[in-house]
């Protein structure tokens, strides 16, 4: 492979699990996020209210530097162009608005296209050159590491500017609260991806310390260290020693490895929103809903819904939308065509491997599916054996798909789909020589009876926040503080005692 130099400290070093040991020592579930935060915060609420946004601003900085430093050069580069841009889209009349909007989009596009999808294209287009027996060089591969979060806050500056062009948004004269709104530190590195109308009039406004607010925002982030710590990275260990040798497994094992997953990335992903909405509301800001009870779905189009709502609705506001408009003419056809780019794109989001596009591709097949077949169920669309079977297909749907997810390549995709079709009835039947001979290589992560209370934990957890989410439940629930401090005892006690300290990186940081 031919590597380009003179990036400097951007190529990776030779030893790169310690390199990256070293620099993600800032995540939510280590112990400097405990030191960093209380000073943040109680800084924010000593300063006066106009140094406040520098405040907000220099500790953003020093959250996503502590990573790659160099890579914040990455994140001005990108701020001041939408900066510019936003303010000339405003300005500006007729085809120089679309001008400015077609720069700013090509700048983040651009950024994101070298640093996350240009080996990805490059080594493709060597593979097919070498196939068709073309003479030529290989192209050249880059040797840098994916900046943290990069979909993210790309996503997020290009939300900005499309918006104004829509004029939905006014351009933002402040450079510092603009900077501020691609950077704010709880949601910089994995989300939610915010609109302008919802956050940029916030670091306007002044917070005043709310006690009341406070311990909201500190319940929501306890919830968040118990999804990561104690549920989602317990359920990891199992996970990654099972994918991690895959050949000396069953299938039963690989099959609960892969609903084991489902419910870890849930847990890691939601944990780290509730974490980040909680941090933020400590502070007196509201960062928008990003998870809303997914394995409690009706069908696909309601999981998506549920879903990382912020990413889901992006791609449905700004690609779905306008794709499926321009194509109107053709009726459901265009929503079906619409649904299967948008998706496989949603997947090229994610990350820049085959899997994640077929991944992204099956879940635009099962909502093509769904639209296409509504009419044919309507008869039976309100019997409650109807509902309860969609939940089921759904949730089994979701899980196969998440072997697409995990896998790294497409031969591994394969290897685990055929041991899980192929040779989970078998397992089954070897029930009778005992649990070691079921689990394989997984009982040298956790014992039967362990993974068997991790699993019940995790089901238990989830049914916990579905009907804490009625109404009428939640009214139940905070009519007895006593009641209230007693479950947050459990909670705390749960991380503090049976959590993974390991500093497990979230799963979506590699977005």
């Amino acid at each position: 492979m031919f590597v380009i130099s003179g990036i400097g400290d951007l190529l990776i070093p030779d030893n790169f699990n310690t390199f990256i040991g070293h620099i993600i020592n800032m995540l939510f579930n280590s112990f400097q996020f405990l030191i960093f935060f209380p000073v943040v915060t109680l800084l924010y609420f000593l300063l006066p209210y106009r140094f406040r946004w520098l405040h907000l601003l220099i500790a953003s900085c020093v959250f996503y530097m502590v990573f790659i430093p160099q890579y914040i050069l990455i994140l001005f580069f990108t701020i001041v162009i939408d900066y510019i841009a936003g303010i000339m889209i405003e300005k500006e009349e007729g085809p120089r608005r679309r001008l400015f909007l077609i720069l700013s989009i090509a700048a983040n596009v651009g950024v994101l296209a070298v640093f996350k999808y240009y080996n990805f294209f490059t080594e493709n287009i060597n593979t097919l050159l070498a196939a068709l027996h073309v003479s030529t060089h290989p192209l050249p591969l880059l040797k840098i590491i994916l900046p943290l979060g990069l979909s993210f806050h790309t996503f997020q500056a290009m939300s900005y500017t499309i918006e104004i062009y829509r004029e939905n948004q006014k351009a933002e004269r402040h450079f510092g609260i603009y900077a501020l709104y691609v950077m704010f530190y709880p949601q910089l590195v994995a989300g939610p991806i915010e609109r302008p109308q919802n956050i940029l009039h916030q670091f306007y406004e002044k917070h005043d310390f709310d006690p009341d607010r406070v311990a909201s925002g500190l319940r929501l982030m306890l919830v968040g260290f118990f999804k990561k710590i104690v549920l989602a990275d317990r359920l990891a260990l199992f996970v990654n020693n099972v994918y991690n040798q895959p050949d000396q497994q069953n299938g039963l094992t690989h099959l609960i490895a892969a609903i084991f997953f489902c419910l870890q990335v849930y847990f890691d992903f939601s944990g780290y929103s509730d974490i980040a909405r909680g941090s933020a509301r400590v502070m007196g800001f509201e960062l928008m809903l990003n998870f809303n009870r997914p394995f409690f779905a009706l069908r696909l189009s309601d999981y998506w819904r549920r879903w990382h709502i912020s990413l889901y609705s992006w791609f449905t506001d700004y690609v779905f939308v306008p794709l499926s408009m321009q194509w109107r003419r053709w009726g459901t056809y265009s929503t079906v065509i619409s649904i299967l780019i948008t998706f496989s794109l949603s997947g090229l989001w994610h990350g820049a491997a085959w899997t994640y596009v077929i991944w992204g591709l099956l879940h635009g097949v099962g909502l093509s599916v769904e639209i296409l077949t509504k009419n044919f169920f309507k008869p039976v669309q309100k019997s409650v054996y109807y509902n309860n079977i969609c939940r089921i297909i759904t949730l089994t749907f979701v899980v196969f798909t998440g072997l697409v997810f995990r896998a790294s390549d497409l031969h591994e995709l394969y290897h685990d789909f055929c041991s899980i079709c192929t040779g989970t009835l078998s397992s089954l039947i070897q029930l009778r020589h005992g649990f070691s001979v079921l689990m394989g290589l997984g009982l040298r992560t956790y014992s039967p009876i362990t993974l068997i209370a991790l699993f019940t934990t995790s089901i238990l957890f989830l049914f916990a926040e579905y009907y804490y989410s009625l109404i009428r439940v939640k009214q139940m629930f905070f009519a007895s503080s006593s009641l209230r401090m007693v479950v947050y005892f459990v909670l705390l006690y749960a991380v503090v005692f049976f959590g993974y300290f390991g500093e497990m990186q979230f799963i979506y940081f590699q977005f």
